[in-house]
């Protein structure tokens, strides 16, 4: 019937579905489908912020994505660079995203490790000292 890299034409009048290999998607439909963004209102936002780029250019939500492209995309504080294989225009499971993709961004950075100020459940309110502890770990004094 129809896969992840066809797309339905449609039914007028009696005829069946035909399909079409898919030759460019909006880049909003691509980025929510690839699972790159939870909603496709998230990925339009995305784009309409400029935090998505393709081929080094920023984008319109509308922009057209074909296969050998490269998408650039600010997600939180990471840049995210990926290559586009396959063209989906409907949102699939996460195997079949990773096969639509080439991830080519750079190893996130390392994680510091935050001093952590532990107390005992059950043991009450702070006290002052406790308090001035915690004061002094997160940068107030």
């Amino acid at each position: 019937m129809w896969s992840a890299d066809r797309c339905r034409v449609g039914v007028a009048r009696g005829r069946s579905w035909q399909t079409r290999p898919i030759e460019t998607v909006r880049i909003d439909q691509w980025t929510w489908g690839v699972r790159l963004y939870p909603t496709r209102a998230a990925a339009t936002a995305a784009c309409k912020a400029g935090h998505v780029k393709v081929n080094g250019t920023t984008v319109k939500p509308s922009a057209p994505v074909r296969v050998g492209d490269r998408v650039t995309s600010q997600l939180g504080p990471r840049l995210r660079d990926y290559e586009v294989v396959r063209l989906v225009d409907k949102r699939v499971g996460a195997k079949v995203a990773l096969d639509c993709i080439v991830d080519h961004s750079p190893p996130p950075p390392p994680r510091e490790d935050i001093p952590v100020f532990r107390r005992d459940a059950g043991t009450g309110r702070p006290t002052k000292r406790d308090r001035r502890r915690l004061d002094r770990l997160r940068g107030r004094s």
